[in-house]
């Protein structure tokens, strides 16, 4: 069944839409089901209005899913909910004053995910771990804390704008099991965030506070690389069970993990320990393994530090592709898949969640 729906999901995929990207990618198919041959989905529009144009695609869909090998019959939905408005509230300005630690209500466990550089693959940790510990039957909420470069709604697959009917509230969105807020999804994707740290530390509270994020077993906050105002912001501010830190096995990134790990400390946050990410190339030619940016560097760092190396994940062409699309690889059943379902096992039986 799952093979089935799989290729499945690769047919719907070669369906590109007129303003770019595919069924998949855009996260437009719902209640995918197939029994004993019979397939059936059902294809959400952005607007009523949409809807009313994609009859076309909706035929084009049957027709690509009837050509998959064991499909027997198909049948395809059209739907949408009325489009949503965007926030009346401001984002950003100073912190205001409050009483007690930044905890959400619902949320049971706050946990950070930082690096000391750009560039180690720390948002697409985060975005995965958050689909497999949805998968595992955890309630997660993912916070987009890189306020300056917001990467989870294309992760994600998100193009909406989170709502605030009332201006005082923001309700976030919901994409593979897991809710998602980001100051990405509330500006146009090419627009920048030229703001000084009052004005994040606002952004931080309100997106913590001023979110409806419901009930969570646990929100996992994806921070910005470095040491700055967004984790002092948190880890003084709120109540953070622990952090994690990600790093490519080079030197230069583990000099800066290093000042991570030390600001955590500084911080008294908790490090729950390292993931080493970009740990091996498999060459999908010849099958040789290519230690690109060197080997064991963060396994060493974590047994001298005597913390736990949580895993070690590799360089892996469906892992981007998967980022690029709005489908997190940790979505499907492969290798990369199983990497992340272990890695929020062992957060999960090691009574971290």
């Amino acid at each position: 069944m799952a093979e089935l729906l799989d290729d499945v999901r690769k047919a719907l995929e070669r369906l590109e839409l007129p303003d770019g990207g595919n069924l998949i990618s855009r996260d437009m198919i719902r209640a995918l089901r197939e029994e004993t041959g019979a397939v059936r989905f059902v294809i959400e529009a952005p607007s009523p209005e949409i809807a009313r144009l994609m009859e076309p695609l909706r035929q084009a869909a049957e027709r690509a899913v009837g050509q998959v090998p064991g499909v027997t019959s198909v049948s395809a939905v059209l739907t949408a909910h009325d489009a949503p408005k965007a926030p009346s509230l401001k984002i950003g300005g100073h912190a205001k004053a409050q009483e007690g630690p930044m905890r959400p209500p619902g949320v049971k466990t706050i946990l950070a995910i930082g690096s000391g550089k750009g560039g180690v693959g720390k948002s697409t940790v985060s975005s995965n771990l958050a689909v497999a510990l949805a998968r595992a039957g955890k309630r997660v909420g993912l916070l987009d804390a890189d306020i300056h470069g917001p990467s989870q709604p294309r992760m994600f697959g998100l193009t909406d704008k989170p709502q605030s009917p009332d201006g005082k509230m923001i309700t976030p969105l919901k994409a593979h099991g897991v809710t998602v807020m980001s100051i990405g999804s509330m500006l146009a994707e090419d627009k920048a965030v030229i703001w000084r740290g009052p004005m994040l530390m606002g952004a931080l509270q309100q997106m913590l506070m001023q979110v409806n994020w419901g009930t969570q077993d646990v929100l996992i906050v994806d921070l910005p690389p470095g040491t700055g105002d967004v984790q002092m912001s948190l880890c003084q501010k709120s109540e953070v069970a622990g952090a994690i830190v990600v790093s490519t096995p080079q030197d230069v990134a583990l000099l800066d993990a290093r000042k991570a790990l030390d600001a955590f400390a500084t911080l008294k946050t908790p490090v729950l320990g390292l993931i080493e990410n970009m740990a091996v190339f498999t060459c999908p030619h010849c099958g040789k393994d290519s230690h690109i940016f060197g080997h064991g560097g963060v396994a060493a760092e974590a047994e001298k530090l005597g913390v736990p190396l949580l895993a070690q994940l590799p360089i892996d062409l469906e892992t981007r592709l998967g980022g690029d699309d709005g489908w997190p690889v940790a979505l499907g059943d492969g290798p990369m898949a199983q990497a992340y379902a272990q890695l929020a096992d062992r957060l999960i039986h090691g009574g971290i969640l």
